[in-house]
């Protein structure tokens, strides 16, 4: 198991896990990152990511992806 941060660009992982304090972990859910989905980075950019989760393409901070653990 590994932080969203350190997986690579274009490779498909399953998130196992989603931490963070409830309202952090509520709002990541709402976006689609909720156990056993799949997700994939398309880009990271200074740290950001662009990843592709339930068809579809979200931004998120490098804290938030830090927080989702596949």
């Amino acid at each position: 198991m590994m932080p969203l941060t350190l997986a690579n660009v274009g490779d498909k992982n399953m998130i196992l896990k989603v931490g963070g304090k409830p309202d952090v972990k509520k709002h990541l859910e709402d976006l689609g990152f909720v156990a056993g989905s799949d997700v994939t980075i398309v880009s990271a950019i200074g740290g950001n990511l662009i990843v592709t989760v339930k068809e579809s393409r979200v931004a998120i901070s490098r804290e938030m992806a830090a927080k989702i653990m596949v």
